[in-house]
């Protein structure tokens, strides 16, 4: 549901084409859900070894081929080279190549003052992911962050959530990198924008499209009848059924939901990845239960060592779900879902804590809850921004806390190796703190994105990451050998 295809029209009494393209429902729907204060743009801080990345006038990093080497790669990414474009009566966003496009204005160079250590790099990251994108041109920059301490150097890249989910955004991280060091820098092929639709062609295809409502009403209709297309609706509805009943009241209160400006905190840590899969391998379940486990234990001594007097609830979490069949795993554009989980921040007993999140998901996985959102995110404009007006008073979450799986192997820039991958996800309105995953080679890495007033202490939460991850260690250790800590992924954020 809610796809898409490119649209092409030949104008009768010419040759030349016009092209563009709609927008699905669900990448509209962080259009409709940005505000001055809540920025719908995701994002992503890289750590590159410096290796043969260097050669630059001055010795350091050869900032000008790097910028050379990502336009060159554009052309695998077709929707970096395109703008929103709004079409007349109906004020639909659609999808035109930009016609302006130059890669300088999308890719910037910065270097960070002296020490230049991780603390200077997240104050950087964070004054990024305060400010919006201009929808004015393609949605997308990257800066490349050189005076990194440490032999390093940093690329900190913003993208609109309209044009990537997570999947879909670590597609596009292996499209820029290689997997394997090269000093290939292919020139670029020169970019040739395709003709864009006049707005009078748009109203045209806009009044057509409206003339033709009922036939496409009338052959889903058809549809619905049979066998095949009733079963398949009648599974979208108990989905919805089952979603609206797991949002149809507020969540708890929390200090986490407390009004939102315009200003963020990014921060960020790393655990080892085998040890991460060894701790699923000895309690069961999946890597996903063991994040969301640490992220409940993490929440729950964060917010006792902050509030100690707090009466401490259970939080419900949104836990995006990739909807993608095998076939679409490569799609660009949002296919995502999700489930309201109950996370069980409460229990103080991180086995029972482990083991209610364990049932949670597996219940989750047998419900058709993940349906339900589909059906509301496939919605039309106006039934989707009502939709999302009522979700923004109700507020049936806490907290997104989202887990996308990366890239196995390593990956490199210009034989500079990738070595962690911290993830960003936005701030809905109300919503203080979120919280992203993204397993990239032998780390799993964790990005917390907070606003600046609500959580301006952002360190004592990623020291109760690392307390969590200690607790469910010693819990797998017991019997069954001991789980050694990562202490290596401490140092290597220090």
């Amino acid at each position: 549901m809610g796809t898409t295809e490119a649209r092409t029209q030949i104008p009768q009494g010419r040759e030349t084409t016009y092209v563009y393209e709609p927008l699905s429902s669900e990448d509209r729907m962080f259009l409709l859900c940005e505000r001055r204060d809540v920025h719908m743009h995701v994002a992503a801080t890289l750590i590159f070894d410096t290796a043969t990345a260097r050669g630059g006038r001055d010795g350091g990093i050869d900032v000008e081929r790097i910028v050379r080497y990502v336009e060159s790669r554009l052309e695998l990414v077709p929707r970096y080279r395109q703008r929103l474009r709004t079409t007349p009566l109906t004020g639909n966003p659609v999808w035109i190549d930009d016609d302006r496009f130059d890669v300088a204005f999308h890719v910037r160079h910065v270097t960070l003052p002296p020490p230049g250590d991780d603390a200077i790099l997240k104050k950087l990251a964070s004054h990024i992911i305060s400010t919006p994108l201009d929808r004015s041109r393609p949605l997308w920059k990257l800066w490349v962050v050189t005076g990194l301490q440490g032999n390093r150097f940093a690329m900190v890249i913003k993208m609109h959530h309209c044009m990537v989910d997570g999947i879909a955004g670590a597609d596009l991280l292996a499209a820029l990198l290689t997997p394997a060091p090269t000093q290939a820098v292919d020139a670029p092929r020169p970019f040739a924008p395709r003709r864009a639709p006049a707005r009078w062609e748009l109203l045209r295809d806009a009044v057509w499209d409206r003339l033709q409502l009922p036939a496409t009403l009338g052959r889903a209709t058809r549809r619905l009848m049979t066998g095949d297309g009733a079963a398949q609706w009648l599974a979208y509805g108990r989905g919805l059924w089952e979603m609206v009943a797991a949002a149809g009241w507020p969540a708890p209160e929390s200090p986490l939901n407390r009004p939102i400006g315009r200003h963020r905190r990014f921060d960020w840590t790393v655990l080892d990845l085998g040890e991460v899969r060894a701790v699923r391998a000895r309690l069961g379940g999946t890597v996903n239960d063991v994040a969301l486990a640490i992220v409940a234990g993490a929440l729950r001594r964060f917010l006792l060592e902050r509030h100690p007097d707090i009466e401490l609830r259970d939080l419900r979490v949104m836990v995006p779900v990739n909807v993608r069949s095998g076939g679409e795993r490569h799609l660009l554009g949002n296919h995502v879902s999700g489930w309201l989980m109950t996370l069980p921040v409460r229990e103080a007993d991180a086995g029972r804590r482990y083991a209610a999140v364990r049932a949670a998901t597996e219940a989750l996985k047998a419900s058709r809850q993940h349906l339900g959102g589909q059906l509301v995110t496939s919605a039309g404009s106006t039934l989707l921004s009502l939709g999302l007006r009522v979700v923004e008073r109700l507020r049936p979450y806490n907290l997104l806390v989202t887990n996308v799986p990366g890239p196995r192997d390593a990956l490199y820039l210009l034989g500079a190796r990738l070595r962690f991958v911290y993830p960003e996800a936005p701030l809905f309105p109300s919503q203080g703190l979120g919280v992203a995953l993204f397993s990239y080679a032998d780390t799993l890495c964790l990005g917390i994105h907070a606003d600046c007033h609500v959580l301006p202490d952002t360190e004592r939460l990623v020291e109760a990451v690392h307390a969590a991850f200690d607790e469910l260690a010693a819990l797998a250790g017991e019997g069954h050998g001991t789980v050694a800590m990562p202490h290596w992924a401490r140092d290597a954020v220090a």
